[in-house]
C-alpha cells in the first residue's frame, strides 16, 4: 500500500530571521514510518528539516516542508497519489501576520490603522522596543482538506491535550474523528508522554484502543494499515 506519514512540526515565520514553531521531535512519525517500511509499504514521508527521519530505503519517499502553506501544497499533489495517510505532523494553528512595538500598536488602534496592510516576512523587525505586539492569522485546518483530495483514502489523524481527564480526551478525540472525517484519531495528552512512556487512545467509530509506548502506537497503526491492504487484496481477488 502506498502510505504518507506526515511528521515534525511545521514553523511560520514571523519576520525574515524569526519564526514561531513547536516542540514536535518526528520521533513517533519517525517509528511509524519504519514500521510500515518493514512490513512492504511504500511510504512518502513529509516532514520538516530537524525532525527525526529513517534511514535510506527503496521504499521511501521525503519531502521537506517548512510552514504550513508548504505542508498544504505538498499534500495537494501526494494525497491523490496514496492510499491511506497517518497525519501525524503538528501543524501550525497560525502563522503571523504582523509584529509591531507596543507603542506602534496603540497608534494604529487610535488611527484606525489595518494592520493587514502590513507584513514583516520580508525584512528584520527592530529589537528596539521592550515590548511588541504579533498578530496571528489562524491557519486553515489541513486535516479536514484531505477527504476532498482523496476521497477514498484511510485517514488516520491525531489529537494531542496538555493535562485533561482521559475521558475529556476521548471525547475530544471523538468530535475530532466526526468534524475531520478520519477512519481513526490518536488521542494524546502531552502530560502522560515521555522517553519511556507515550500514552494515548487510537479511536474510530466503534472502538477504542489503548496504547502505552511509541512502539505500541506504530504497531497498532501499522496493523490498521495491514487490514485495509487485506481487505482490498481480497476485494480485488474476488472480482
Amino acid at each position: 500500500m502506498r502510505v504518507i506519514v506526515t511528521s515534525g512540526g511545521t514553523s511560520e515565520p514571523i519576520d525574515r530571521v524569526r519564526k514561531i514553531t513547536n516542540h514536535s521531535t518526528g520521533n513517533l512519525g519517525k517509528l511509524i514510518a519504519e514500521k510500515l517500511l518493514l512490513e512492504g509499504h511504500e511510504v512518502t514521508m513529509v516532514t520538516t528539516l530537524n525532525a527525526a527521519k529513517p534511514s535510506e530505503h527503496k521504499n521511501l519517499t521525503i519531502f521537506i516542508i517548512d510552514t504550513t502553506a508548504e505542508l498544504s501544497a505538498c499534500l495537494v499533489q501526494e494525497v491523490p497519489k496514496n492510499q491511506a495517510i497517518i497525519h501525524a505532523m503538528a501543524v501550525s494553528d497560525y502563522t503571523p501576520q504582523v509584529m509591531v512595538s507596543l507603542e506602534d500598536f496603540v497608534e494604529a488602534i487610535h488611527e484606525d490603522i489595518d494592520l493587514a496592510t502590513i507584513t514583516n516576512h520580508s525584512k528584520k523587525v527592530s529589537s528596539k522596543a521592550k515590548q511588541q505586539v504579533i498578530l496571528l492569522n489562524q491557519n486553515p485546518k489541513i486535516i479536514q482538506q484531505i477527504r476532498e483530495w482523496q476521497p477514498q483514502i484511510l485517514l488516520i489523524g491525531f489529537k494531542l491535550l496538555v493535562d485533561v481527564s482521559e475521558a475529556e480526551l476521548i471525547e475530544t478525540a471523538q468530535a475530532a474523528l466526526i468534524k475531520n472525517q478520519a477512519d481513526y484519531i490518536l488521542a494524546n495528552d502531552l502530560a502522560q508522554i515521555s522517553e519511556s512512556q507515550h500514552i494515548g487512545f487510537l479511536i474510530s467509530e466503534h472502538q477504542i484502543e489503548r496504547v502505552e509506548t511509541k512502539s505500541q502506537i506504530s504497531e497498532l497503526i501499522a496493523k490498521k494499515i495491514g487490514e485495509v491492504t487485506y481487505e482490498n487484496d481480497c476485494s480485488s481477488n474476488n472480482r
